[in-house]
């Protein structure tokens, strides 16, 4: 590491907020929240859970990991324990639910919209992520989990990733790579894409 949270891994970022959160310094956690929400949003998603239910999933496993803080021996493993947490509620959560409205499925987008943001271009970039997730979803299981992990990571830590998706480490890069090559060919074959 050269310095500076620019070269830091996802999960190291994700130790070192939480490491000081649990030093005392509670406004760390709310940063560790909008570090990880994204990914822990598709990963509850992934299970296709509605837009609500997502939502919820997400609020017991922050709660769950502000109740657990010092059961968590090792900071770096907080990225791991979160993914693995996060799908262990959301498949709970989906045994019980005894239907799922088709609208719920349409959005994939996280429910952290900027306020200032322009209507027309929200109108534009919702219609594009609608696209974009719905082409998502015809492909196998194995792409959409990993590419809506990936999707939302600024410097993917393939090693965490890997433990927590239960895939070989040196498998990540081929495996996003086949998949985004298949997603390329829905979205060639979709008329109503636009390349953007």
């Amino acid at each position: 590491m050269t310095g500076g949270t620019t070269d830091e891994s996802l999960a190291v970022r994700a130790g070192r907020l939480f490491s000081e959160f649990r030093s005392g310094d509670e406004r760390k956690m709310a940063d560790l929240v909008a570090l990880l929400t994204p990914i822990l949003w598709h990963t509850a998603r992934a299970t296709r859970l509605d837009n609500a239910t997502a939502e919820d999933v997400l609020q017991t496993v922050w709660l769950t990991l502000v109740r657990k803080a010092d059961t968590i021996d090792e900071p770096l493993a907080v990225l791991q324990w979160l993914v693995i947490t996060t799908k262990r509620e959301a498949w709970r959560v989906s045994k019980s639910q005894t239907r799922t409205r088709p609208e719920d499925l349409e959005s994939t987008a996280a429910p952290l919209a900027d306020p200032r943001t322009d209507v027309e271009a929200e109108v534009i970039g919702g219609q594009t992520q609608r696209l974009l997730w719905r082409q998502v979803e015809k492909l196998p299981d194995r792409c959409r989990t990993l590419l809506r992990v990936i999707a939302f990571a600024d410097r993917p830590d393939y090693a965490e990733l890997a433990k927590s998706l239960g895939m070989p480490q040196g498998s990540i890069g081929p495996t996003r790579g086949r998949c985004l090559a298949k997603l390329r060919v829905l979205l060639a074959n979709d008329p109503s894409w636009e390349v953007r």
